[in-house]
């Protein structure tokens, strides 16, 4: 499971032990229905994300970087978004490995790369969605005067920008993070000091909820509602579907990442001991832990959709993509009659000539 849900379950051996039934005080509550989910539930899921963040956003990065050349801050935008991605799933693996087992293989440095890596790209890759909104913004809002705002150079720096804020907000659980041998093996996670084990919970979960939801959330809604004034006094054609688009990029925004940030919210409820008067402690923290394994998952999966959203809902760059698609594609039907030339003794000057005319094919096409 993830850094974050490690942060949140940072008791496990004693959050459930130490709560017991009011109506048997000699029967801890245990979490086994948690224990039981998560080894197949989670590493299928992040499994599955993986291989889909992967393909999706390594596809964009080459299309990007070969055949589109950052021509414009959008385009600086779009990679880095699609690298914060690919940072953020290069993490899923270790932490599949960690719930499918229960255990922390990989030692103390990995221990605090792996969580550097799951928090940049899960600060990043909500950042420079924002940032996209307000390039957006610009670009239709403000088209005159942000001209020059909007260059490639600008792009640059805001990009070095939003990846420093990224790092700086990964620190305080990335400070706390290390490798623990408990009775049931090795863990990874964070350790605060006794004393400010409650402050410092709070302050991350209220970091993850204004960081990842609140301030983004605004200036998405802020920037979008906006643009849609702007559009629907525009006659131009195409302005039904940029509606829909804008419609797809806020909906699948809040409907993947709220559900996440609820749920912290409901655990800093929890830790501050504002809702344990009310519910019974144990079956809230056994719910709250269970809410966070689901929705944390769900969340992951929006990494997976960006390049769809952002990337390949633009004309020009489908383009782009099917371009390396029909070389392999052709490169591959080449190979395929080489070698059936090869298998009925073609003379090997037909070969060469095959090669010869397929080279500038190629080159034709690029």
């Amino acid at each position: 499971m993830s850094p974050l849900v490690r942060h949140f379950r940072m008791t496990e051996t004693e959050s459930y032990e130490d709560y017991y039934d009011l109506d048997n005080s000699t029967s801890p509550c245990t979490n086994d229905n948690i224990k039981s989910f998560s080894p197949w539930f989670i590493p299928t899921l992040y499994t599955l994300v993986f291989i889909t963040g992967l393909i999706g956003n390594g596809l964009v990065v080459c299309v990007l970087i070969k055949f589109k050349k950052l021509k414009s801050m959008t385009d600086v935008y779009l990679l880095n978004l699609a690298i914060s991605d690919l940072i953020f799933v290069f993490s899923l693996p270790f932490w599949s490995h960690y719930a499918a087992n229960n255990n922390w293989a990989f030692g103390e440095f990995m221990c605090k790369t792996i969580t550097g890596f799951y928090l940049i790209g899960f600060y990043s890759g909500i950042f420079f969605i924002m940032i996209l909104s307000i390039d957006r913004y610009l670009a239709i809002v403000c088209a005159i005067s942000a001209t020059k705002l909007r260059s490639v150079t600008y792009g640059l720096l805001m990009s070095v920008v939003t990846w420093a804020i990224s790092v700086f907000a990964s620190v305080p659980t990335l400070v706390f993070s290390q490798v623990k041998n408990e009775s049931t093996g090795f863990t990874c996670k964070t350790e605060f000091s006794e004393n400010e084990k409650t402050k410092w919970q709070l302050v991350i979960n209220f970091e993850i909820n204004i960081l990842g939801l609140l301030i983004p959330l605004c200036i998405i809604f802020f920037c979008y509602l906006r643009i849609l004034q702007i559009l629907k006094k525009c006659r131009n054609c195409k302005k039904e579907k940029a509606i829909r688009l804008i419609f797809t990029v806020v909906t699948v925004f809040v409907l993947f990442w709220t559900p996440y940030n609820i749920v912290i919210f409901l655990k800093s409820l929890e830790v501050g001991g504002y809702i344990n008067d009310y519910i019974d402690k144990c079956l809230l923290s056994i719910h709250i832990d269970f809410a966070l394994h689901c929705t944390e998952t769900l969340a992951f999966v929006h990494c997976c959709l960006n390049p769809v959203i952002y990337a390949f809902a633009g004309q020009e760059f489908r383009k782009l993509v099917k371009k390396p698609l029909h070389t392999m594609c052709k490169r591959k039907i080449f190979m395929a009659q080489i070698c059936m030339f090869k298998q009925y003794s073609v003379h090997p000057a037909w070969i060469v000539y095959l090669h010869v005319v397929f080279t500038r094919q190629l080159r034709s096409s690029m």
